[in-house]
């Protein structure tokens, strides 16, 4: 499993119905975020590489994806600095992979 639920399962206090919702917004925000964020990789717009991925952290993070997360802080600094789109490219796609398998695996996990 690429993720965790320690850190939800704390703040919800067994409150199933939280852990479901928080959930259900990763599933139905990040994979547009990561879509976004693939075609702004592509197009070579930093400020937006910068933002999503700024954006993303605090998603993957919450689900204990700590690779996942130091991928997307690289690559926050790298657009930030304007530095390395071919850097950039290579954290994406194996970012993009942990979090292609955490949507696959929540969903079966969660059937949603």
């Amino acid at each position: 499993m690429i993720y965790g639920l320690n850190k939800i399962n704390e703040m919800a206090e067994g409150d199933s119905d939280f852990i479901n919702s928080v959930i259900g917004v990763f599933l139905e925000e990040v994979p547009d975020d990561l879509k976004t964020l693939e075609a702004a990789v592509n197009s070579g717009d930093f400020q937006q590489i910068y933002q999503l991925s700024h954006k993303l952290k605090p998603n993957v993070d919450l689900l204990e994806m700590e690779s996942t997360r130091a991928l997307a802080l690289e690559m926050e600094t790298m657009g930030k600095n304007q530095e390395d789109l071919e850097g950039i490219r290579a954290r994406f796609t194996r970012l993009k992979q942990d979090v292609d398998q955490a949507v696959v695996e929540l969903k079966r996990d969660f059937d949603q």
